[in-house]
């Protein structure tokens, strides 16, 4: 003989189970899918010039030479908004070395300065991060035949700084390009 359920079970539990358990799924794949939905390298930091983020670099010399440990600190600029907006009107880097314009596929596209009032130099870096050529950039008012200045073959990566300011980064024919990542502490 077995013993009787001395409360048989409800007939409207079942569903109201069924959709707890299909609630609760639901939540699980949609958390799942907002941490899946975040920057590409979450490890960037908010720059303190709005709009954009900030990321280390150094510069290696050609081979053969000493290993460069200098960690530095740009703005990078890696949507097409940023790119497009560079570093027009700005006047003070607020710290930053200058502003690396980072491309997810190889360029040729050309820079121009319009509305930029620091004269600049850029120098344009491969995707392995080889230096490719770079170029010195005049100011340009806000007027549409402003020059435009093109690397010397398709780049990835192009850093702009203050011009004449790329040596003492290290940039030169042979030297590469390395991004470490979050800014190195102040």
């Amino acid at each position: 003989m077995e013993p009787k359920d001395l409360y048989p079970p409800d007939p409207r539990i079942r569903p109201l189970r069924w959709a707890v358990i299909v609630l609760l799924s639901v939540g699980f794949a949609a958390c799942i899918a907002k941490g899946a939905n975040q920057p590409p390298d979450p490890s960037l930091v908010e720059a303190r010039i709005a709009g954009f983020s900030e990321i280390g670099l150094r510069v290696q010399p050609e081979p053969g030479h000493l290993p460069s440990t200098t960690e530095h600190c740009a703005l990078l600029a890696a949507t097409e908004r940023q790119r497009a907006r560079g570093l027009m009107g700005v006047t003070d880097l607020e710290g930053y070395v200058g502003m690396l314009f980072r491309f997810s596929v190889d360029s040729q596209g050309g820079f121009y300065m319009r509305n930029t009032p620091m004269p600049l130099s850029i120098a344009f870096f491969a995707s392995d991060g080889r230096f490719v050529s770079a170029v010195d950039m005049a100011p340009c008012e806000d007027r549409p035949d402003c020059p435009i200045y093109s690397a010397a073959a398709p780049y990835r990566y192009a850093l702009e700084v203050p011009q004449g300011k790329l040596g003492e980064l290290g940039v030169v024919p042979g030297s590469t390009l390395v991004l470490s990542g979050p800014c190195p502490a102040e």
